[in-house]
């Protein structure tokens, strides 16, 4: 099968699908996300998504979208920051998008004080209306499709059993008509043997069209590359450790680094505005994140004090264990917002290669 299809069941199988039957967060889980490392996460996602109210003017009902929210906690955090506005706290209308039970027992329990609450299976499913959708590490885990190149042209990438019935990596016979046409510059120049991974727009453009026609904004938090490039990032996580993706099936997390030029891209070609990419890190400090964690340093003990610094530096530093420099953040709004918090929009995007 191709490997988009292996990871699409790995993860969403009705029955042995990792995300349908688990909860992967925290310690006693797989891996562990931003809002779990520190409470000051959600908060300033959630006074970022106030000022996109301020920005569009205010309106009366403002729907605060979160696609994969985990345990809750990134929304809990966020809604506790909202309270200091009452007249936009009363307008918020909740949406979560979960396919998960185990999560979702999670949530209402995380979220049980929290009124105009809803849950969806998908985001076609929240009503119309103004609003901020937060997608943060969600878009790694859509399934991509792999192509490996050959002298014959682009084969899309399988997996298949192997004499002694285990799984390998494959390629289809016949390579995929006029691949190469729609390739940028850079991948179509890769040599022989080179992986390159794509993903279906239909998620982005959903979004994309949502906060064009709907007014408002999305922010995407993801790890992966700024530049559209070939290279191989399917991967897998159990237990904190990264696994062979293609053992147990199903009992470990599946991703793929996101590409942001192509989400870029998608956006623009259906009219949003786009804003960023840029570095978690620079975007949390923008935002205020240091002086959050003195705050909180202020009231606490040298204990609790230590865990914030450390928590502030895994979400804004690089190298080894830190977050703000792998992770990129990306947002969408429709047209006439010009600017939004945490964008220097004077600061081009620098180019990288993937990591």
């Amino acid at each position: 099968m191709p490997v988009w299809r292996y990871m699409e069941m790995c993860l969403t199988h009705p029955e042995h699908g990792y995300y349908v039957s688990r909860d992967p967060l925290g310690r006693e889980g797989d891996f562990t996300t931003a809002p779990e490392v520190s409470q000051m996460f959600g908060e300033l996602l959630g006074l970022w998504a106030a000022s996109v109210w301020k920005a569009i003017g205010s309106p009366s009902v403002f729907r605060l979208i979160e696609l994969g929210p985990g345990r809750g906690t990134m929304m809990a955090d966020a809604l506790r920051a909202l309270r200091v506005l009452p007249p936009l706290y009363q307008a918020l209308s909740i949406h979560l998008v979960e396919i998960n039970p185990v999560l979702r027992e999670k949530q209402k329990a995380t979220l049980s004080n929290v009124r105009n609450l809803a849950w969806h299976k998908h985001i076609d499913e929240v009503p119309n209306g103004p609003g901020v959708i937060l997608a943060n590490e969600y878009f790694d885990v859509l399934p991509i499709h792999q192509m490996v190149k050959r002298e014959t042209g682009w084969h899309e990438r399988t997996v298949e059993l192997d004499s002694h019935g285990k799984l390998v990596f494959g390629a289809a016979p016949e390579p995929t008509p006029r691949f190469e046409v729609l390739l940028p510059p850079l991948v179509r120049a890769a040599p022989v043997g080179a992986v390159f991974e794509w993903r279906p727009d239909a998620e982005i453009m959903r979004l994309a069209t949502r906060v064009r026609e709907q007014n408002g904004a999305a922010l995407i938090i993801d790890y992966g590359h700024l530049r559209s490039d070939a290279g191989d990032t399917f991967q897998a996580i159990a237990h904190h450790h990264f696994t062979d993706p293609l053992q147990n099936p199903g009992e470990a997390d599946v991703t793929a680094h996101v590409d942001f030029q192509a989400l870029v891209r998608a956006a623009e070609d259906l009219g949003a505005r786009v804003h960023g990419p840029v570095p978690q890190g620079d975007f949390l400090k923008r935002l205020g994140i240091e002086t959050r964690a003195v705050g909180l340093m202020a009231k606490a003990t040298p204990e609790v004090s230590e865990d914030i610094s450390g928590a502030l530096k895994r979400l804004v530093g690089g190298g080894r264990g830190g977050m703000g420099s792998m992770f990129k953040v990306l947002a969408i709004s429709e047209p006439h917002l010009i600017s939004l918090a945490g964008f220097a929009d004077e600061e081009p995007a620098e180019k990288d290669q993937p990591e």
